[in-house]
């Protein structure tokens, strides 16, 4: 292509546009630039003719994140606009997660000419592979050409179209020059016919028949990780054998679910009267310790269920041996015999129920008493922020029924960084109810999440800060020995604890946000039961000194309960 027919970077911006469109892209979060300004202005006429959703953010990080909320809860591709600098690193927390978590988010990456690369010219630097690994396509696209073949190939592999690829984010750097403005009587081309592209992530069956009777009896369990779905539920119904389910698995109901089997796992462990044989793994398990102990246990046999390929793990890594399908899996996990399941939900019910008892026992609201309220009362769609907070649910959270919410959390690399802008972007995405559950370090750490433009589409966001003036996970890790000990003084207080003295009603009327307390689970459970209007935020203040002392007393009370039961049966 000469430089006489080279397209005018207005004209490349609405062709990448045009590409993005009709590969179903449907929403894009714009962080606002000078030189990613064709690429606005091309939006723009889209937005005008109906055809995309726009939402725009002035933190790049916070960009990011809305990007991956949007993708997450439209389960189709979504796009995030920077101008060129600093502006592009700030995106890559919210890639590494959409990398790890295999979630489809397109990185347009504005760009100088690169006759002014290597000048010292105003915001200019190397942006190709800037992401490195943690991008499954990477595409320089200079300026004056035509982007479309490569906004079409980014999209292939966003979307786990490339053979033996997950899904997960790209980056198209488009270099443009000047000018950077449309001229009058240009416009938006029209739609092609081609299909927007979809992501496969596995069947996710609802419902199995029984397992054949054939299948021999094993002590098997069904252990539902992050994003399992409830095929991992309907595949331990059919089975007849316990579902150890995490609350972001989506997998957490059901007849065969016990609540809180991370404190089980030591009964039904090595010398116990009926230990665990297998393990049939869905999904990805991220949160306890009692569970990787469990899976790295060389006399248990485990295998991990895989229809599509994955991100979070590379192939050989793992002890589990991957299989595709589901009867191969049932194959290997056999069924439950009516002792092996009954003895799981007998000493689940006695689990659930002497923690309750230490629950309702304490004078103040706490971690794991906010997480078991909030998953009983949340609907629509629920976010669980990482730390704590998940960790709460998931000891706490009783099973249900059904279904009551569906779960999201930022488990790829479960940092703590932009939970407030994913929320944000799965409320506005899926345009139902959400409530996010997150720690106050949690919540500070993406303060600036809470800023949304003047005429900016506003969600419907309950947020429920857990506020223990500091960091708590760490006291129910060794560092909390470390503390109890007295050794290194305050040291651990300060460099783990990080206290602080926020006022968050103030940030939240800063922001233009709804505020309130809650000192009581029945207070918290009340807010949660009201009506839902724009974005709230109900702050939950407890004390975390304590908090160490009141699992082990749960884990006593446990035990002792589960002992009787399994004793008796």
């Amino acid at each position: 292509m000469t430089s006489q027919d080279s397209l005018t970077s207005i004209g490349a911006a609405r062709a990448a546009v045009s590409a993005l469109l009709d590969g179903g892209v449907r929403h894009v979060v714009v962080a606002p630039g000078s030189r990613s300004a064709p690429m606005a202005y091309a939006l723009a006429e889209a937005e005008a003719a109906g055809r995309v959703i726009l939402h725009v953010r002035i933190d790049e990080r916070d960009a990011g994140f809305t990007a991956l909320g949007l993708a997450l809860s439209t389960e189709a591709p979504a796009a995030v606009l920077t101008t060129s600098g600093t502006a592009v690193g700030n995106l890559l927390p919210a890639v590494m997660e959409a990398n790890h978590a295999a979630v489809p988010v397109i990185v347009l990456s504005a760009d100088r000419p690169e006759e002014l690369h290597g000048t010292g010219a105003n915001q200019t630097t190397i942006q190709l592979d800037l992401f490195g690994e943690h991008v499954r396509f990477a595409v320089d696209v200079a300026a004056g050409e035509n982007p479309q073949r490569a906004v079409a190939t980014a999209l292939y592999a966003a979307t786990g179209a490339l053979e033996d690829t997950p899904p997960g984010p790209v980056q198209v750097n488009l270099a443009f020059r000047d000018p950077l403005v449309p001229e009058a009587g240009e416009g938006l081309g029209p739609a092609s016919g081609h299909g927007p592209f979809h992501y496969d992530a596995g069947p996710q069956a609802l419902d199995l028949p029984p397992a054949s009777t054939e299948l021999p009896e094993r002590n098997t369990v069904v252990l539902a990780g992050h994003d399992a779905g409830p095929v991992a539920e309907a595949f331990a119904r059919a089975h007849g054998l316990p579902l150890l389910a995490e609350p972001s698995s989506n997998a957490r109901f059901g007849p065969n679910a016990v609540g809180p089997y991370r404190l089980l796992l030591e009964h039904f462990g090595p010398g116990s009267p009926a230990p665990i044989e297998r393990v049939v793994l869905f999904g990805r398990p991220t949160l306890s310790r009692p569970v990787g102990t469990l899976l790295a246990r060389e006399e248990v046999e485990s295998v991990i269920y895989q229809p599509v390929p994955v991100a979070w793990y590379q192939e050989g890594r793992r002890r589990e041996t991957p299989l595709e399908t589901l009867p191969d899996l049932a194959e290997f996990a056999g069924r439950g015999s009516s002792g092996w399941l009954d003895s799981w939900l007998l000493a689940g019910a006695a689990a659930q129920h002497a923690l309750d008892g230490v629950l309702e026992g304490e004078a103040a609201a706490n971690g794991p008493a906010v997480g078991a309220t909030v998953w009983e009362h949340a609907r629509g769609k629920l976010v669980l922020g990482s730390s704590n907070g998940i960790r709460d649910v998931d000891l706490a959270g009783q099973p249900s029924a059904d279904p009551i919410a569906t779960v999201y959390a930022n488990r790829g690399l479960a940092g703590i960084d932009g939970t407030l802008a994913t929320a944000t972007g799965i409320a506005l995405g899926s345009g139902r109810e959400t409530t996010v559950l997150l720690g106050d370090v949690t919540f500070l750490h993406d303060v600036g999440g809470l800023l949304l433009g003047q005429g900016e589409p506003v969600p419907d966001l309950r947020i429920v800060v857990l506020n223990d003036a500091g960091g708590a996970i760490f006291g129910l890790l060794e560092h909390g020995a470390v503390e109890e000990s007295g050794a290194y003084g305050a040291a651990v207080e300060r460099l783990f604890g990080t206290p602080h003295s926020v006022d968050l009603s103030a940030l939240a009327s800063a922001y233009g946000v709804g505020h309130q307390t809650a000192s009581t689970t029945t207070e918290l459970a009340d807010a949660l039961r009201a009506p839902l209007n724009g974005r709230s935020i109900v702050e939950v203040r407890v004390d975390r000194t304590g908090l160490r002392g009141l699992h082990a007393r749960i884990k006593a009370a446990v035990s002792a309960a589960v002992g009787k039961v399994l004793t008796a049966g």
